[in-house]
């Protein structure tokens, strides 16, 4: 290893800083749920079923 070899992860008090600093990445990635949309999509389906059932056999 070079004797000017410089670490990467800073100092002890720029490691502290990144540790108690609110992670604002982990926030923004955060997605909200696709529950409802899928839950949309299962009635629509349903719906859309049942208005083919009735035309056909009505």
């Amino acid at each position: 290893m070079a004797e000017n070899y410089t670490d990467p992860s800073g100092n002890t008090a720029q490691f502290r800083a990144f540790v108690d600093s609110p992670d604002s990445a982990a926030t923004a990635a955060e997605t909200p749920s696709r529950l409802p949309l899928f839950v949309g999509i299962g009635v629509a389906a349903v719906v859309v079923v049942a208005l083919i059932a009735w035309l056909a056999l009505g």
